[in-house]
Protein backbone atom coordinates (compact mmCIF):
# COMPACT_ATOMS: atom_id res chain seq x y z
CA UNK A 1 0.00 0.00 0.00
CA UNK A 2 1.23 3.82 -1.03
CA UNK A 3 2.75 5.51 1.92
CA UNK A 4 0.37 8.42 2.16
CA UNK A 5 -2.57 6.13 1.94
CA UNK A 6 -0.86 3.79 4.68
CA UNK A 7 -0.63 7.30 6.90
CA UNK A 8 -4.58 7.50 6.48
CA UNK A 9 -5.31 4.27 7.46
CA UNK A 10 -3.01 4.64 10.50
CA UNK A 11 -4.57 7.77 11.58
CA UNK A 12 -7.91 6.23 11.10
CA UNK A 13 -6.80 3.57 13.80
CA UNK A 14 -5.58 6.12 16.32
CA UNK A 15 -8.34 8.48 16.03
CA UNK A 16 -10.96 5.76 16.20
CA UNK A 17 -8.85 4.43 19.48
CA UNK A 18 -9.08 7.66 20.79
CA UNK A 19 -13.12 8.30 20.47
CA UNK A 20 -13.43 4.39 21.86
CA UNK A 21 -11.42 5.31 24.83
CA UNK A 22 -13.81 8.48 25.14
CA UNK A 23 -17.00 6.91 25.07
CA UNK A 24 -15.47 4.31 27.12
CA UNK A 25 -14.54 6.99 29.93
CA UNK A 26 -18.29 8.01 29.70
CA UNK A 27 -19.49 5.06 30.15
CA UNK A 28 -17.56 4.55 33.31
CA UNK A 29 -18.74 7.63 34.53
CA UNK A 30 -22.68 6.68 34.42
CA UNK A 31 -21.37 3.44 35.70
CA UNK A 32 -19.58 5.45 38.85
CA UNK A 33 -22.42 7.63 39.21
CA UNK A 34 -25.13 4.70 39.52
CA UNK A 35 -23.35 2.85 41.96
CA UNK A 36 -22.46 5.82 44.49
CA UNK A 37 -18.34 4.73 43.13
CA UNK A 38 -15.63 7.66 42.19
CA UNK A 39 -13.85 7.51 39.01
CA UNK A 40 -10.83 6.16 40.63
CA UNK A 41 -12.90 3.23 42.11
CA UNK A 42 -14.10 2.50 38.80
CA UNK A 43 -10.88 2.38 37.26
CA UNK A 44 -9.80 0.05 40.09
CA UNK A 45 -12.70 -2.20 39.09
CA UNK A 46 -11.62 -1.98 35.58
CA UNK A 47 -8.23 -2.64 36.34
CA UNK A 48 -9.07 -6.06 38.52
CA UNK A 49 -11.14 -7.45 35.34
CA UNK A 50 -8.42 -6.88 33.19
CA UNK A 51 -5.96 -8.39 34.91
CA UNK A 52 -8.45 -11.45 36.13
CA UNK A 53 -9.41 -11.79 32.40
CA UNK A 54 -6.14 -12.26 31.11
CA UNK A 55 -5.24 -15.03 34.27
CA UNK A 56 -3.28 -12.59 36.55
CA UNK A 57 -5.00 -11.17 39.25
CA UNK A 58 -3.97 -8.53 40.85
CA UNK A 59 -2.49 -8.12 44.58
CA UNK A 60 -3.39 -4.19 46.50
CA UNK A 61 0.00 -3.98 45.75
CA UNK A 62 0.05 -3.84 42.27
CA UNK A 63 -3.46 -2.27 41.89
CA UNK A 64 -1.79 0.65 43.51
CA UNK A 65 1.49 0.54 41.30
CA UNK A 66 -0.83 0.57 38.05
CA UNK A 67 -3.43 3.41 39.63
CA UNK A 68 0.15 5.80 40.79
CA UNK A 69 -1.39 5.81 44.57
CA UNK A 70 -0.08 5.79 47.45
CA UNK A 71 0.17 2.96 49.84
CA UNK A 72 -3.23 4.68 52.34
CA UNK A 73 -4.73 5.48 49.52
CA UNK A 74 -4.89 2.59 48.03
CA UNK A 75 -5.76 0.74 51.23
CA UNK A 76 -8.45 2.70 51.45
CA UNK A 77 -10.07 2.56 48.41
CA UNK A 78 -10.11 -1.40 48.48
CA UNK A 79 -11.35 -1.60 51.84
CA UNK A 80 -14.64 0.63 50.21
CA UNK A 81 -14.76 -1.29 47.51
CA UNK A 82 -14.76 -4.77 49.93
CA UNK A 83 -17.09 -3.00 52.28
CA UNK A 84 -19.20 -2.21 49.24
CA UNK A 85 -19.42 -5.76 48.20
CA UNK A 86 -17.94 -5.21 44.82
CA UNK A 87 -14.09 -6.77 45.45
CA UNK A 88 -12.94 -9.82 48.27
CA UNK A 89 -9.89 -10.67 48.89
CA UNK A 90 -8.53 -14.33 48.25
CA UNK A 91 -4.93 -16.45 48.91
CA UNK A 92 -3.15 -16.39 45.61
CA UNK A 93 -3.68 -20.32 44.71
CA UNK A 94 0.01 -20.39 43.88
CA UNK A 95 1.45 -18.65 47.04
CA UNK A 96 -1.08 -18.84 50.19
CA UNK A 97 0.85 -16.03 51.49
CA UNK A 98 -0.26 -13.62 48.64
CA UNK A 99 -3.40 -12.35 49.14
CA UNK A 100 -5.19 -11.05 45.22
CA UNK A 101 -8.32 -8.93 44.27
CA UNK A 102 -11.11 -10.45 42.77
CA UNK A 103 -15.02 -9.56 41.93
CA UNK A 104 -17.46 -10.03 44.30
CA UNK A 105 -20.82 -11.98 43.96
CA UNK A 106 -22.00 -7.80 44.08
CA UNK A 107 -19.66 -6.83 41.98
CA UNK A 108 -20.24 -9.29 39.59
CA UNK A 109 -24.01 -8.76 39.43
CA UNK A 110 -24.08 -4.78 39.24
CA UNK A 111 -21.39 -5.19 36.23
CA UNK A 112 -23.49 -7.51 34.42
CA UNK A 113 -27.10 -5.88 35.39
CA UNK A 114 -25.25 -2.54 33.60
CA UNK A 115 -22.88 -3.97 31.04
CA UNK A 116 -25.35 -6.43 29.49
CA UNK A 117 -27.04 -3.93 27.39
CA UNK A 118 -24.02 -2.81 26.25
CA UNK A 119 -22.95 -6.76 24.95
CA UNK A 120 -26.14 -6.67 23.40
CA UNK A 121 -25.64 -3.56 20.76
CA UNK A 122 -22.15 -4.98 20.63
CA UNK A 123 -23.73 -8.12 19.41
CA UNK A 124 -25.82 -6.38 17.17
CA UNK A 125 -23.48 -3.87 15.15
CA UNK A 126 -20.82 -6.56 14.51
CA UNK A 127 -23.70 -9.19 13.38
CA UNK A 128 -23.19 -8.50 9.36
CA UNK A 129 -19.05 -8.20 9.75
CA UNK A 130 -17.75 -11.21 8.10
CA UNK A 131 -15.41 -13.03 11.05
CA UNK A 132 -12.42 -12.43 8.61
CA UNK A 133 -13.43 -8.49 9.49
CA UNK A 134 -13.43 -9.64 12.87
CA UNK A 135 -10.14 -11.71 13.13
CA UNK A 136 -8.31 -8.63 12.03
CA UNK A 137 -10.22 -6.30 13.97
CA UNK A 138 -8.71 -8.28 16.71
CA UNK A 139 -5.38 -8.58 15.34
CA UNK A 140 -5.47 -4.58 15.22
CA UNK A 141 -6.38 -3.93 18.68
CA UNK A 142 -3.66 -6.41 19.83
CA UNK A 143 -0.89 -4.15 18.06
CA UNK A 144 -1.84 -1.36 19.40
CA UNK A 145 -2.57 -2.71 23.21
CA UNK A 146 1.53 -3.79 22.05
CA UNK A 147 1.83 0.02 21.14
CA UNK A 148 0.75 1.07 24.35
CA UNK A 149 2.29 -1.10 26.66
CA UNK A 150 5.42 -0.50 25.16
CA UNK A 151 4.71 3.14 25.39
CA UNK A 152 4.12 3.26 29.22
CA UNK A 153 6.93 1.00 29.43
CA UNK A 154 9.10 3.71 28.29
CA UNK A 155 7.51 6.67 30.32
CA UNK A 156 8.44 4.70 33.39
CA UNK A 157 12.45 4.12 32.75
Amino acid sequence: MDQPGRAALESAVVAGVQALSAESDQIGRAFAGTHGLSANDFRALVHVMVAENAGAPLTAGELRNRMGLSGAAITYLVERMIESGHLRRDSDPGDRRKVILRYADHGIEVGRAFFTPLAAHTHHVLADLPDEDLAAAHRVFAAVLTAMTSFRADLQR
